[in-house]
């Protein structure tokens, strides 16, 4: 015989409060990060004053119907550093606009949201030579043609490569 007495470790108070304090603060501290992240990226902001946005909410609708009367549709041509948009009737015929607009953002952040103005080119078309980069974009597209309110064009499009996907 040694003589050692081995003792046993007692589960104390204190080895449950360490114990409490680790799992809290793991959780505090994941939450926090996670809260950061979301107060840094995308606000979800859609519209300033939602209530301003109702009041006009019927005569927006008022107005898509009557665009999607005119059989119009939009082409929107995304190549290198060139973005073109022309709009056709049901025919096939080029439409005479006097100026589009174009308003490119991420779905998911404010961060490089894009306004441009494009110019008018010699076939009819309008463009810019601006390459809005890779990824997914929302492009609003306001274009003048003479009607009693502007034409709108709202999509959601990839562009991979310079090019539209």
């Amino acid at each position: 015989m040694s003589g050692k007495i081995d003792k046993q470790k007692e589960f104390t108070g204190w080895h449950m409060l360490a114990i409490m304090i680790a799992f809290f603060g793991v959780v505090i501290a994941v939450n926090l990060t996670m809260a950061f992240y979301a107060s840094s990226s995308w606000t979800g902001l859609i519209v300033k004053n939602s209530y301003v946005a109702s009041q006009t909410f019927n005569e927006r609708t008022a107005e898509g119907r009557e665009q999607a009367a005119l059989g119009w549709t939009g082409e929107l041509m995304v190549k290198g550093d060139a973005i073109t948009y022309r709009l056709v009737d049901a025919s096939g015929s080029t439409i005479p606009l006097d100026s589009v607009a174009v308003v490119m953002h991420r779905p998911v952040t404010a961060d490089e949201d894009i306004a441009l103005t494009l110019e008018r080119r010699a076939d009819g078309t309008f463009g810019i030579d601006h390459g809005p980069g890779d990824g997914t974009w929302v492009i609003n597209i306001t274009a003048e043609a003479g009607l009693d309110h502007p034409y709108r064009d709202v999509r959601r499009i990839v562009i991979r490569d310079g090019a539209l996907r």
